[in-house]
């Protein structure tokens, strides 16, 4: 077979070239005719275009609500509790033990802090010394709650024959010999200033704390100082005045799980201590309930142990034992006595 001439190739190459320019243009206008079909547009061009809605969607949400009960504050100080604030103490170069070296040179410590007693600072208040001030009369002024002066600074702690911070030491004890928690109803026998009460109301749920007191120093000032000082109020505990160990404003069917008199049964009679326990046999929980007197029993063992027993058991109540329990912060323990009603 012949191969063609040069002049025949050229012939090719020129028909080739225009035939190639005329496929790229028709290409391009077809592109350019089918792309906007393709595009979606925000409104229809003409009558006879589709004009349907998209289908509608529905979309079902499900929220998960978790609910979380805190737990109770801890009742006892742990031994890792007080290893870590001896840690504190001792990365900050702080005394450890019981006193300072010297009355005196306890009070050198005090720089630039104007330390002042109990008298000085009464004498302060009562006259506004340095203290910023409304100058109305009580009526007019913009003191919610009124204290006295003699319950601001505080003299009423000093009214216990060891130091305020015992109460603290009570409340652990009771709340875990009774093994309480914060829905149980609570009373206390004589609670004075809520030196030991604070502490059970803050732990218990509202209006979960009883008490019965006679002394009206004492009432003023739990609860003109002590429940508002220390953001309690809300708490609702209930707090009467009254003697001769009358429950009767607590309620017929008030049922407790503890019940406690600390310091108290030394100064009342023992035929009233025993009106008291006959008027309260029946409103403690059976069982479970725990009665807790401290210091001593006299009421009890004055009548020797028999006839003690038999009294208690004519009441639906019975002895269980005697304990003690120490201080945290100063050299002291306490002792007390345990009662349960058996059945009902």
């Amino acid at each position: 077979m012949a191969l063609p001439s040069s002049a025949s190739a050229a012939r090719l190459r020129l028909l080739t070239v225009p035939a190639l320019l005329l496929l790229l243009s028709s290409a391009a206008l077809l592109v350019f005719l089918i792309l906007p079909s393709l595009s979606p547009s925000s409104a229809p061009t003409s009558a006879h275009l589709c004009t349907c809605s998209p289908p509608s969607t529905h979309t079902t949400t499900t929220v998960t609500t978790t609910t979380t009960t805190a737990s109770p504050a801890p009742v006892t100080t742990s031994p890792a509790d007080v290893a870590w604030l001896k840690a504190q103490l001792a990365s900050n170069s702080l005394l450890t033990g019981g006193t300072a070296a010297s009355h005196d040179s306890w009070h050198r410590l005090r720089k630039g802090i104007n330390p002042r007693t109990r008298e000085q600072q009464l004498f302060d208040i009562n006259r506004h010394h340095g203290i910023s001030h409304y100058p109305d009369e009580e009526a007019s002024n913009h003191t919610a709650l009124p204290c006295p002066g003699e319950l601001l600074v505080e003299e009423h702690h000093s009214n216990y024959g060891e130091p305020w911070a015992g109460g603290r030491d009570v409340f652990e004890f009771l709340a875990n010999a009774s093994t309480l928690t914060p829905t149980d109803q609570v009373l206390e026998i004589g609670c004075g200033t809520l030196r030991v009460g604070l502490h059970f109301i803050r732990y218990l749920d509202a209006g979960r704390f009883h008490c019965l007191e006679r002394d009206e120093l004492s009432l003023m000032a739990a609860l003109r100082y002590e429940l508002p000082a220390q953001g309690l109020l809300y708490k609702r505990p209930m707090i009467v005045r009254g003697e001769d160990m009358d429950f009767s404003k607590f309620g017929d069917t008030v049922m407790y799980d503890l019940i406690y008199a600390s310091a108290v049964f030394l100064h009342i009679p023992d035929k009233l201590v025993w009106t008291g326990l006959e008027r309260l046999a029946g409103k403690l929980r059976p069982q479970r309930g725990r009665i807790f007197v401290s210091h001593n029993i006299k009421f009890c063992s004055r009548l020797g142990g028999d006839e003690c027993t038999r009294r208690l058991a004519n009441l639906g109540l019975e002895y269980v034992g005697k304990h003690t329990h120490d201080s945290l912060l100063f050299n002291h323990y306490e002792i007390w006595f345990e009662f349960r009603r058996p059945k009902v």
